[in-house]
């Protein structure tokens, strides 16, 4: 990747939300693990979850091993995962998908405007999905 590709990928704002993840650290104490490694890049997300009655995500801790954009992506789906269901963001997560491959406009959640330079950038697709694979992976069997 060239300097001048890089410096459009990696704007001020990319690194602000990837330092922003800070604010959603690790928690030992929630009971929902899910995990997931982009076979692109080798980026890796894990996300701790808890569920209230309604199946909805009450609280939520992340551990990245990730590119900038990998920890940009997570933090938009830390900023907009609290009371979220398992179809609100299975429904996303589909979403990005048809945004990214070019079938349809960004996803409506919020912070996901900082990454859109990646979309271009076919080797970071993985690495934008990677908080919502593993939450989905945390959700227990059956959870809706």
């Amino acid at each position: 990747m060239s300097a001048v590709r890089a410096v459009a990928l990696y704007t001020p704002a990319v690194l602000a939300a990837a330092a922003g993840l800070a604010d959603w650290p690790w928690d030992d104490a929630l009971p929902l693990r899910g995990e997931a490694r982009s076979r692109l890049c080798g980026s890796a997300l894990a996300v701790a979850l808890a569920l209230d009655d309604a199946g909805q995500i009450a609280a939520l801790g992340i551990r990245a091993h990730a590119c900038a954009i990998g920890q940009a992506a997570a933090h938009a789906f830390a900023s907009g995962a609290k009371g979220r269901t398992r179809a609100a963001i299975t429904q996303t997560r589909r979403a990005l998908e048809d945004w990214l491959t070019g079938g349809a406009a960004m996803p409506d959640w919020p912070g996901l405007a900082v990454i859109a330079p990646a979309r271009a950038h076919p080797s970071r697709h993985g690495a934008i999905v990677l908080a919502w694979d593993a939450a989905l992976a945390a959700y227990p069997d059956g959870a809706e």
